[in-house]
């Protein structure tokens, strides 16, 4: 009496460079989900001054978490600028439109690396999670702060205005990298959850049955 069974259909998560196989439903959930984490965990933090005081926000892990989750790389650079956007509703200005291009630019370039599988495919490697947040950090602190000195009249365009404005910007940069590695984490555990989640309900409810069939006299 040979037993047949019928074959699951293939899980939401594909080994590819895209993690996720969602329908439009879940895609914009999720999309909705990580631009709301990098908003209000910008807006969470305390200002002095008008400028935040610990600078230790999402937006890091939540572009590197879009681009490792959406197979569309426009769709996951919307992610982090959306948040920036929405975000410096209630924020100040930065008041040169070429400084403005460059943290935008800055803010959404780390979804390349979860676009190219770099943390990981089917699960997350965390020792690549955790450096892409410190990448984030550096990139973004030696990026913002070189516009500063070229676009703004701040600090003279020689060697030593461009160190003079390095070393100023040192004391926001203290605890960036460590905001950016715990926020990244703590991202990457969440989707990871989910992912999980989202497997287990897959398989609970996909799961091979038997099919016997008796052989005719």
């Amino acid at each position: 009496m040979p037993n047949h069974e019928v074959s699951a259909p293939a899980r939401l998560w594909s080994n590819g460079p895209a993690r996720w196989q969602l329908p439009p439903a879940a895609t914009s959930a999720t999309w909705i989900a990580l631009v709301a984490i990098a908003v209000l965990g910008r807006l969470w933090q305390p200002t002095w001054n008008g400028e935040p005081m610990w600078h230790a926000t999402p937006l890091a892990g939540v572009a590197l978490a879009a681009g490792y989750v959406f197979p569309n790389l426009l769709l996951a650079a919307s992610v982090p600028v959306a948040a920036l956007a929405i975000s410096n509703l209630w924020l100040p200005a930065y008041g040169d439109l070429a400084i403005a291009a460059v943290v935008y630019a800055v803010i959404a370039w780390p979804v390349l690396l979860g676009a190219a599988g770099l943390l990981g495919r089917e699960r997350p490697r965390w020792l690549a999670v955790v450096g892409g947040s410190l990448a984030c950090s550096l990139v973004f602190f030696f990026s913002t702060n070189l516009a500063h000195w070229l676009f703004r009249a701040d600090y003279p365009h020689t060697l030593s205005g461009l160190a003079s404005c390095f070393a100023a910007a040192l004391p926001f940069y203290k605890w960036m990298p460590l905001g950016d590695a715990a926020w990244t984490v703590a991202v990457f555990a969440m989707v990871s959850a989910v992912h999980a989640v989202v497997d287990s309900l897959q398989e609970r409810r996909l799961r091979p049955q038997a099919v016997s069939v008796r052989s005719l006299d």
